[in-house]
């Protein structure tokens, strides 16, 4: 239509100027096309951007990321995170070049720092609408299994009894204002996984609950402190029954929780959690945890540059630390995680590396499917990366043990539990010849007779 009925108005013999402003809202879409000289040159596509190259230090600016929704939701506007760019400008400027530098808002120091606010608001409206390179996506949901599935797939073995090819004993504590979500995991090398145990603190004492209805909450149970000191009494309780328990495997074995994470990624709790975790008497086994949105447009772990003192790990890694917070913890990519968790709980029963559920009762597990259920994965495509991303579903309420399940994988990574195979093979014997064999025989025999 655009080649034939409108280029073609100005009739027989006369030439036609068309000039079209457009947006790709599509990868493939015309607009898309028309720009791609390489598929329609006549047209002299140009695609404008409001970011031509983005800038190289993309720790201080997820520094930045944090540290603005933090302050979005205690109600400053950002205004903190505009203190933190102004004070380290330099750095976080280095590599970038904007189409307009003129473009910022009057609480905004740059046209840079304008852009990548848009870029945290929504990364896809950002690609699509001032980028002209929207990101690809598309749902992915097929293999996933339903909150029926996953509440049936249980193993028949008792509640916090552990099979006896398990070696790793893993726990994840989730954080909230009101509760405490935990979830129990044990592992076998082969990342064979069981979940022994899960609920939350204080115990609600019903089958099915929300975060919004809790009628126990820390604030009940601690009476008369503040919301911090609240988290640290609920996280004190919780981990003293927890970690200092014996877990049995059904040979008689005793274990105990080998690697505890616990959720630092809510601003008003991260302080209070690093102080309990350098304070409590369970301090070698427990570290605080911060998941990270990995998109496709996002710098990969494996790309991270190692620096002395990290210990890096399968898309998790624990970086070296300096400052008030002098606890080490650990940084793991979630997009990552949620997709290695459903993978295990996709593989059947019996098979290497299944996931399932202790008990034999699908309906005690009802919630809990809920959670593990919650989000749905969109993949997406990004300068040259293909990822899936998780995002929560509008008529789900809450996804905290889905949180716990995938902390309990990350931890049992940390423990060197592996999805490859790390047993030596056997090592094979030399043939032997006939006449070799007749040799050693005689001098076995003259030992014999010596």
């Amino acid at each position: 239509m655009l080649a034939g009925a409108v280029l073609g108005l100005s009739g027989p013999g006369q030439k036609i100027s068309g000039i079209m402003p457009c947006t790709v809202i599509r990868p493939g879409d015309m607009a898309d096309n028309i720009l791609d000289r390489n598929k329609h040159p006549e047209w002299n596509g140009e695609r404008t951007k409001m970011v031509y190259s983005f800038p190289t230090d993309e720790k201080l600016w997820a520094e930045y990321a944090r540290i603005r929704a933090e302050g979005m939701r205690g109600g400053d506007g950002g205004w903190a995170a505009t203190e933190f760019y102004r004070e380290h400008r330099e750095a976080m400027d280095s590599g970038a070049r904007v189409a307009w530098e003129q473009r910022y808002n009057h609480d905004e120091l740059s046209a840079l720092q304008h852009a990548m606010n848009l870029k945290l608001r929504d990364e896809a409206a950002f690609f699509a609408e001032y980028q002209n390179e929207p990101l690809l996506e598309e749902t992915v949901g097929d293999d996933l299994l339903t909150a029926d599935q996953i509440a049936a797939k249980t193993n028949g073995m008792p509640r916090r009894e552990l099979p006896v090819a398990c070696n790793h004993l893993t726990l994840f504590i989730d954080v909230q204002q009101n509760l405490l979500y935990y979830l129990v995991a044990a592992w076998e090398d082969d990342f064979t996984g069981y979940v022994v145990g899960y609920g939350s603190y204080p115990d609600q004492k019903r089958p099915y609950f929300t975060l919004r209805d809790a009628r126990q909450t820390l604030a009940t149970v601690a009476q008369g402190i503040g919301l911090e000191g609240s988290i640290y009494a609920g996280l004190d309780a919780l981990t003293r029954d927890l970690l200092a328990r014996e877990w049995h495997r059904d040979d008689g074995a005793a274990m105990r929780i080998g690697r505890c994470l616990i959720d630092a990624n809510w601003g008003h709790s991260t302080d209070v959690v690093y102080q309990f975790c350098r304070q409590s008497v369970h301090s070698g086994l427990l570290i605080p945890s911060h998941g990270r949105f990995v998109g496709a447009s996002s710098v990969p772990f494996a790309e991270y540059k190692r620096k002395p003192g990290d210990r890096v790990g399968h898309n998790w890694r624990i970086p070296n630390v300096r400052g008030k917070r002098a606890v080490r913890h650990v940084v793991y990519d979630t997009n990552y995680w949620k997709s290695f968790v459903q993978a295990r709980l996709a593989v059947a029963l019996g098979d290497r590396g299944c996931l399932s559920l202790y008990g034999d009762e699908a309906d005690r597990h009802r919630l809990l499917a809920e959670h593990l259920t919650a989000e749905y994965r969109i993949k997406t495509q990004g300068r040259g990366r293909t990822v899936d991303e998780w995002k929560h579903r509008p008529d789900k309420f809450d996804n905290h043990w889905l949180d716990c399940l995938v902390g309990c994988a990350v931890a049992a990574s940390m423990q060197g539990t592996s999805l490859l195979t790390t047993e030596k093979p056997a090592r094979k014997q030399p043939a032997l010849k006939l006449s070799e064999l007749r040799r050693l025989k005689r001098d076995q025999q003259g030992r014999m007779q010596w």
